[in-house]
């Protein structure tokens, strides 16, 4: 039986407020409250739409629940279940964002703050782990991710241009069947087209108004977020990488420690991972221009972020059984996913780094630029907590609520120490 609308906010507002702890445990609420629980998508249907959330750019616990909003009640029913998925997580950071602006620089604040950025270095350790198990069960694979981190690492080659380059090479030396083109209808087609022309104006067309009207700190932010939502096979911790390359390094719109801080925050809420992007902006706004220039710039990072998403769902989702039937789009998806380790395995090398060490010099090779911090500078009160994250994480397996609160204490007893 179809559910109106009334349930399907009720369930999706549910699964938006209980949505803790990153993609696998988002998905994993869904499919017990979807699968198990209401029987409205079958087994089979949603790992197949989970597969194609996976192939498309974008948070795909985010578009999985989109795609099932849609499946159930259509366009609206895509918008609901999307929108809920992200808006509790949104206003929550929107609060922490004003409360970090306010409290952010007092010293037992940031004694707090060292717990959690160390570990936030277990986190993204334990990402690494978890995905180089899966992507990584051949010698291509693990190739493909050691000259995925020595790019960015060494070389600082733009992640674009790394992903991209691992799904060309995983397309073309794909060893398989061939597979033989389906001719789409005229009225697929048609579909497709109505979808880009509502969706690709109701993205990009604000970002264009901010462009002409000259709000360039706005502009910057939403062509800079806009870009990324292109980009964001991985998952966000892949994708944090190229953030912070241009954020901190590029723009210079907020420091290293405030960039961890983020994450750190964005892991305490319901919601995807990637709402460091509002995170990055709204601290940028109110640095700039106060509290009423950081909500302008919160709300261009969501829209940037988040519209695409309903865009690729919304032009992917009906033709869902003939893309996971496509084994070359698979293997562009495995070379991506191999390359995503390698990225992920630098930002774990650009956080532990700069948590540990007071400074992080660098000392060039040529064309290389290597990280060259001092035993001197080493933090001991930060490796001492990071060692400490990693035995609740690793040794304990505590939920990830617990242990950052259990670490936020942590900072709190190492700093009257």
């Amino acid at each position: 039986m179809t559910p109106v609308l009334t349930e399907i906010i009720k369930v999706f507002g549910r699964i938006g407020l209980l949505s803790f702890g990153g993609p696998a445990a988002q998905i994993s609420l869904m499919h017990q409250e979807l699968v198990e629980r209401r029987s409205w998508l079958d087994e089979q249907t949603y790992l197949r739409a989970l597969s194609l959330c996976m192939l498309l750019p974008g948070p795909e616990a985010m578009q999985l629940a989109t795609y099932a909003g849609w499946r159930l009640r259509g366009v609206a029913g895509g918008l609901i279940a999307g929108s809920l998925f992200v808006l509790p997580g949104a206003v929550v950071i929107a609060v922490l964002v004003a409360l970090y602006s306010a409290f952010g620089d007092i010293p037992l604040v940031q004694s707090a703050f060292t717990g959690i950025k160390a570990t936030v270095i277990v986190i993204v350790l334990q990402a690494l782990r978890n995905l180089s198990r899966k992507a990584l069960n051949d010698r291509e694979h693990r190739t493909i991710a050691i000259l995925s981190f020595l790019s960015i690492f060494l070389l600082n080659l733009p992640f674009p241009a790394i992903i991209f380059a691992a799904a060309f090479w995983g397309y073309v030396t794909f060893k398989g069947p061939v597979e033989t083109p389906t001719r789409e209808g005229t009225s697929h087609l048609a579909r497709s087209l109505r979808t880009i022309a509502v969706w690709l104006p109701l993205w990009l067309g604000p970002l264009v108004a901010l462009s002409v009207t000259g709000h360039q700190l706005l502009s910057d932010l939403g062509w800079f977020f806009a870009r990324l939502a292109v980009v964001t096979f991985g998952g966000a911790y892949a994708v944090l990488a190229y953030m912070t390359q241009t954020v901190v390094d590029q723009y210079h719109w907020i420091s290293t420690d405030q960039m961890i801080d983020g994450l750190g925050l964005a892991e305490t809420t319901p919601g995807p991972l990637i709402l460091v992007t509002q995170f990055v902006a709204m601290l940028t706004g109110q640095q700039t221009g106060g509290f009423t220039l950081a909500l302008a710039a919160g709300a261009v990072a969501l829209w940037a972020t988040f519209v695409p998403c309903f865009l690729w769902i919304f032009l992917a989702a009906p033709y869902l059984d003939r893309l996971a039937a496509r084994p070359r789009l698979s293997a562009a998806l495995h070379g991506i996913t191999a390359a995503v380790v390698g990225v992920i395995l630098n930002l774990s090398v650009w956080f532990a780094l700069n948590v540990l060490f007071e400074s992080v010099p660098e000392k060039s090779m040529g064309p290389l630029a290597i990280p060259a911090p001092q035993l001197s500078a080493l933090d001991f009160t930060a490796l001492s907590l990071t060692i400490l994250a990693g035995a609740l994480i690793f040794r304990l397996k505590l939920g990830m609520g617990t242990v950052l609160a259990l670490m936020s204490m942590a900072g709190l007893v190492a700093h009257n120490i």
